[in-house]
């Protein structure tokens, strides 16, 4: 039997149809420009039991339906079809896993106490004030991430209070120092933040956890490195096109790969033989070179999907079908080219930080005020000084590690 007799038969219903919510689909699989790989995808077991339960109606067209299949990257890619032909509406994955694993975790605490609070915390402040960020967008597999540290981290001071005889309510400094100094302290920066919560909400009281202040990048600055990459991305020829543009990004304007991920082919912009780019509130211009990569991304980006090829918004399209390339895949990519990221983007940001003004860095960059005066301040414009604090911490640590080294091992003797 063909892919296409297959696809026929998995799609027609009883009445000898494909019912009109299944058309594009039909369609779609049916224009694929590799039809072996179609005919393997159809042939899969989960595959062919979804569509035809879809096309004879014993399964509905929602989201929920699919819900109720084992999780797994198969039933991943089924939706992700069916959502970019039009079969299903668009839904934020993440925040639906997200908010499951919220439920998960809140539920199977062990007390009744515990589950009352871990549920004001997640759904009434951490919940919400990431709905409030994402204003209408998906939310991305690092918020996801950060939301769930927070989480976590209340999850374990909450289990050794009780494990202490100890509530939020009967815990005094003593005590929380206690666990912040021992072994069984996890995410401890994220503890304090479940701390400062419960104090605002009179849950707990005369507590003090104060937050870490944040006194400029750890990680060496090396601008000379960061702009001799930036001048291969830009002249090297050999590499992928939408890798130096993504790499490019991150260098000059540093964004994170989740940020570059999330980018449409509208945030780019041409007129009058100006080209800019949209990260934040205000455009940006390209330089020549790395406008003639923007413009170049546009027209030849192409989803590494095979199945269901869809017109993509996208400017840097993933593996499924309709959706962008994931964080984690943008991020081994960047790494491939020889980036580090979190140094690279510190170097950017602590550059363009003693360059402008704190609003035009939030505005044009699409980071917050409040992160944009933080990078200012650790600035503060004097380069120099601040270059030779981070050798001399990194002679510091050098030295240490030799004197380790030229140490007798005891184990010797």
């Amino acid at each position: 039997m063909s892919s296409l007799e297959r696809l026929q038969d998995l799609l027609t219903n009883e009445s000898g149809a494909i019912p009109p919510k299944l058309r594009a689909l039909h369609d779609a699989l049916a224009d694929t420009e590799r039809a072996s790989t179609a005919m393997r995808w159809l042939s899969s077991g989960i595959v062919s039991t979804v569509l035809s339960d879809l096309s004879s109606g014993r399964r509905p067209f929602t989201h929920e339906a699919l819900d109720e299949l084992p999780e797994g990257k198969v039933v991943e890619h089924i939706r992700s079809v069916l959502v970019a032909t039009g079969t299903l509406p668009q839904r934020d994955e993440q925040m639906v896993r997200l908010e499951r694993h919220v439920n998960d975790l809140v539920t199977s605490h062990a007390t009744a106490e515990g589950r009352k609070i871990l549920h004001r915390y997640a759904t009434w402040h951490l919940l919400r004030r990431l709905r409030r960020r994402s204003r209408g967008k998906d939310i991305t597999h690092t918020q996801l991430t950060v939301v769930r540290q927070h989480l976590r981290a209340a999850v374990h001071l909450l289990n050794w209070l009780e494990n202490e005889n100890l509530t939020l309510v009967t815990c005094r400094q003593n005590d929380l120092e206690r666990w912040t100094t021992s072994d069984d302290v996890r995410h401890r920066r994220e503890a304090g933040h479940f701390v400062r919560w419960s104090l605002s909400q009179k849950i707990t009281r005369d507590l003090s956890f104060p937050a870490v202040r944040w006194n400029g990048p750890s990680q060496p600055i090396d601008d000379e490195a960061r702009w001799a990459t930036a001048r291969r991305l830009l002249h090297d020829e050999s590499l992928k096109s939408e890798d130096r543009l993504a790499g490019l990004l991150l260098l000059l304007y540093a964004q994170w790969p989740a940020a570059i991920s999330r980018l449409t082919v509208d945030h780019i912009e041409e007129t009058d033989g100006a080209v800019r780019i949209r990260l934040g509130d205000v455009p940006v211009d390209l330089p020549g070179p790395l406008a003639e990569l923007a413009l170049r991304q546009v027209v030849v980006r192409r989803s590494h999907a095979v199945l269901a090829q869809t017109d993509s918004p996208w400017l840097f399209p993933g593996g499924q079908p309709g959706r962008p390339i994931s964080v984690w895949a943008m991020g081994e990519r960047l790494r491939k080219l020889g980036i580090r990221l979190a140094e690279t983007r510190s170097t950017a940001l602590f550059q363009l930080a003693t360059e402008l003004p704190a609003a035009i860095l939030a505005r044009t960059l699409g980071i917050d005020i409040t992160v944009a005066v933080k990078w200012q301040r650790a600035a503060a414009g004097d380069w120099a000084a601040y270059a030779a604090e981070i050798s001399r911490r990194a002679s510091r640590h050098n030295h240490e590690i030799e004197s380790a080294k030229r140490r007798p091992d005891p184990r010797d003797d």
